[in-house]
């Protein structure tokens, strides 16, 4: 006979089990957030395979370090920052973090209402060099403020600010070419 759960247990319903060190609690959580959490690592890191390897540490941080979630704000917000904090430190190590001289320039392009899914979004961004990538990333998708990313990626404020710019910069360009080729449509 096959069980039906009538009330789905959310993330936060785990939060005193983890702390116990339940195993099933953690498989449970892992099963609830890892695919949005190898989303987060994919965003940072290229290679599906380093992004899994990336979240699974990030995952046992999670496990470990349970105790220093302090019940402020949302319990899953906490792990994406962990993943982002991993995803962040692997690129350290590995020194893949490149960031764009000023010395590019890019032809000021002009605001154009775009019709654009995500994943071809994605794709544009996925594009980018890792500098940009990175702190588009960290102030468009996550929030953090310039202050906040030069602390994470032990740069300058104004670096911070000048990737944003060349990443945004970047990003018109390559819709631009794309519209100008006729390929809008097509690009997956």
């Amino acid at each position: 006979m096959k069980l039906i759960r009538l009330h789905k247990k959310k993330i936060d319903d785990f939060i005193d089990d983890l702390r116990a060190n339940k195993r099933s609690a953690q498989q449970e959580v892992y099963q609830l957030v890892s695919a949005k959490m190898l989303a987060v690592c994919c965003q940072y890191v290229k290679d599906i395979h380093y992004a899994e390897d990336v979240m699974i540490s990030g995952f046992m941080k999670v496990f470990t370090q349970i105790n220093q979630y302090q019940n402020k704000g949302s319990f899953e917000g906490w792990i994406r920052r962990i993943m982002v904090n991993e995803a962040i430190s692997y690129l350290r190590s590995k020194k893949e973090i490149n960031y764009l001289e000023d010395l590019v320039v890019i032809e000021e392009v002009t605001t154009i209402d775009y019709d654009l899914s995500m994943e071809d979004l994605e794709l544009l961004i996925n594009q980018l060099p890792e500098g940009c990538r990175m702190v588009f990333n960290l102030f468009v998708v996550e929030g953090y403020k310039h202050h906040e990313i030069a602390e994470m990626l032990q740069i300058q404020e104004g670096t911070s600010k000048s990737q944003l710019a060349q990443a945004r910069k970047l990003l018109q360009y390559q819709l631009e070419q794309l519209k100008q080729r006729g390929v809008w449509n097509g690009m997956k």
